[in-house]
């Protein structure tokens, strides 16, 4: 565990950045306290059933203004 502050954290970034390869770097910025950690790797998946059924943005939008219409007419009254 690696404390430093912020101004020598900015002064030597790349040096910080190596070492949370290997271990947690804290950074302190006044009140407020900072973990530097490599974050894991996150595995990519594959798209599935429910990505192939998912509508375009543009049928969203058409089909939200429509419910949107709907609604306005039906409680404008």
């Amino acid at each position: 565990m690696v404390l430093v502050n912020s101004k020598e954290f900015a002064t030597h970034q790349e040096k910080y950045l190596n070492l949370a390869l290997h271990q947690q770097v804290f950074v302190k910025q006044g009140e407020n306290m900072f973990v530097v950690t490599k974050a894991k790797e996150k595995k990519l998946l594959k798209p599935d059933a429910d990505f192939h059924r998912a509508i375009s943005m543009d049928e969203f939008q058409r089909r939200a203004l429509l419910m949107v219409d709907k609604l306005d007419k039906k409680y404008a009254k």
